[in-house]
């Protein structure tokens, strides 16, 4: 029985056209060996597999060779070529740094610099993951890599340049090593299933290349452990059930669930995909991809970025024409935030479950929740719709204040709206453009203002002085000109200024502690202690105008503003005053303290 050879060492590159993938680097190889110009130090870096130290030996063997060919590749017939096909070629020395980093090491590496070849022109030192060196090696090798002998040249290999120092860089020529392509990878892998004897089906190989993720060792590493697995018969569904590798399948049927808004079926199919042990970031990472392999789908321009079989390239054609543009957009964004708020989630699978649903109500005919692509509109809707019924008026003007009855000579009610029944204004100040709810009647006193606590509040009102007569009720009301009252002012005064913006909360304080005087039947007076004060008032005397004429619906509402005297006492009321001055105007209220025994809060 022959020795048994893994792929990855059965078919290793021998010389530069059979490296694959990285066809600019060896071509400048290749051009700097037969042009002669060749640096004394080297970094190759890239991620694992991609044939760095291969190229590093097939650069190595061929500067040494003693006949190359024409194209630029060695002639394997020299004696330094076959020394170095039977590895007993002194002339190449390979060190691993993860093993040997000392300062000792890279000591007896530059003692042995000095020993000129037997053999060839050149001495090649080979450094394998050269990341690994201690600083203290590092600062030992500057000098000798810096000004090397004439016959010795350094390549160094690594994985993670970030880690190596920049005085190394700067003293080495930098290739950087790319990934290989999916079908760069197919092809190689068919060409050794070929040579083996083996049969593979296209989409199985196509599989593996992207569980190799761009590294060709990882690749054939696969591709062994499924002949193992498969007896020499490589097909699609042996591939996917030895590397555990979710099904196209599921993410087809799972995108045909979410446009047809079927969150059951597509749940089903979750609970499916785990039973079977796959884990929930697996799951909405494969569905990501899906995501975005349908959206290069969509368009013949960036049908290339789709690395995926034949038969597999028609089904994502096909079904990238049956998905818009916007739910392809917002299922990508989710399925990324799931997959950014999985590790940190303390209920997994809920998460996933929540975006599959998000997913699946995309194209529910909600044009709101399709955005673009951005976030989701964090939106509630009401559990209920408000309708806009003639019963509905009593309930929503039950909050306000209770309005004073006004007898009507026809049909009297309980509670009779008042003959100024006002309209919603068509232009007003920005403080009203935010007010749609019609107001009554204008109430008397504000009770919440006073610092009491009160119960129940007495059903009579007492100001039947301020009531309209049965024959004004009789008459006509007309559409302007009002007629108003100083409480009536005082009232929407105190109500402008609540509304008032934090900006102006210096102002509307002050208009708080303020009590408005009616001058005559439409003027009334603002009384300040200083002409700064006055000038803040005049200039928004027009909105304050505009606002209380359109909520006393009186347009010839005029505001004047004057300082007060030296001898004239202008300060605002306590708690106690207020209350007292509205007592001598209504004897019910102290009557109504004593019996409760309410005291000011």
């Amino acid at each position: 029985m022959e020795d048994y050879i893994v792929s990855a060492r059965k078919y290793r590159p021998s010389t530069f056209e059979s490296v694959v993938g990285q066809r600019a680097l060896t071509t400048t190889l290749k051009n700097a060996i037969a042009t002669g110009k060749l640096a004394h130090a080297y970094l190759f870096c890239g991620p694992r597999g991609v044939g760095k130290t291969t190229c590093a030996r097939i650069f190595a063997k061929t500067i040494n060779c003693l006949h190359p060919t024409a194209d630029g590749e060695a002639c394997n017939e020299c004696e330094s070529c076959v020394a170095f096909n039977e590895q007993r070629s002194y002339n190449i020395r390979e060190l691993d740094a993860a093993s040997n980093n000392s300062v000792d090491d890279i000591r007896q590496l530059v003692e042995q610099v000095r020993i000129p070849p037997q053999i060839g022109k050149y001495k090649v030192y080979i450094i394998d993951e050269v990341h690994m060196l201690s600083a203290s090696a590092f600062n030992a090798f500057l000098k000798t890599l810096e000004e090397p002998p004439h016959h010795a040249i350094f390549i160094l290999a690594t994985t993670e340049k970030h880690k190596i120092l920049p005085t190394i860089l700067s003293r080495c020529q930098i290739y950087d090593f790319n990934r290989i392509r999916v079908e760069d990878i197919v092809d190689h892998l068919t060409y050794v299933a070929s040579k083996e004897g083996i049969s593979a089906e296209p989409e199985a190989l196509n599989v593996i290349a992207l569980k190799a993720d761009g590294g060709m060792r990882d690749a054939l590493s696969i591709f062994d452990q499924v002949v193992s697995f498969t007896g020499g018969q490589i097909t699609y569904q042996s591939v996917i059930d030895n590397l555990n590798v979710l099904d196209y399948e599921y993410y087809f049927r799972l995108t045909d669930y979410f446009l047809e808004n079927k969150v059951s079926d597509a749940l089903l199919l979750f609970n499916e995909v785990l039973n079977k042990g796959f884990e929930g970031s697996h799951f909405i990472t494969g569905l990501a991809s899906h995501f975005r392999d349908l959206l290069v789908s969509k368009a013949p321009v960036t049908l290339p970025l789709l690395e995926v079989g034949a038969s597999i390239r028609q089904r994502y054609q096909e079904q990238a024409q049956k998905c818009p543009l916007p739910f392809l957009y917002r299922a990508i964004k989710l399925c990324n935030d799931c997959d950014l708020n999985y590790r940190a989630s303390k209920n997994k699978r809920l998460l996933v479950e929540l975006t599959l649903i998000q997913v699946a109500q995309i194209t529910s005919g909600e044009e709101e929740a399709i955005s673009g692509g951005r976030s989701p509109k964090q939106k509630i809707s009401p559990i209920f719709t408000p309708q806009a019924t003639p019963a509905a008026q009593p309930a929503a003007s039950s909050t306000t204040t209770p309005q004073p009855a006004v007898p009507k000579p026809a049909t009297p009610q309980p509670a009779v709206q008042s003959s100024r029944q006002p309209a919603v204004p068509t232009s007003t100040a920005s403080i009203l453009a935010g007010k749609i709810k019609e107001e009554k009647k204008i109430p008397v006193v504000k009770m919440g203002g006073l610092g009491i606590s009160i119960k129940h509040q007495p059903q009579a009102s007492a100001e039947p002085s301020q009531a309209p007569t049965p024959q004004a009720a009789q008459a006509p009301a007309p559409e302007e000109d009002y007629q108003i009252t100083e409480r009536d002012v005082n009232f929407y005064w105190q109500e402008y200024a609540n509304n008032m913006p934090k900006e102006q909360v210096a102002l509307s304080t002050r208009m708080h502690a303020m009590h408005l005087t009616l001058l005559d039947a439409t003027t009334f007076e603002v009384v300040v202690d200083n002409e700064l004060i006055a000038k803040e008032f005049i200039s928004i005397a027009p909105d304050i105008e505009t606002y209380l004429r359109t909520r006393l619906k009186n347009r010839k509402i005029t505001m004047k503003v004057r300082v007060s005297a030296p001898t004239e006492k202008v300060r605002a009321y306590s708690r106690v005053e207020k209350f007292q001055m509205m007592v001598e105007k209504n004897q019910a209220l102290q009557q109504l303290r004593e019996e409760f025994g309410l005291e000011f809060s």
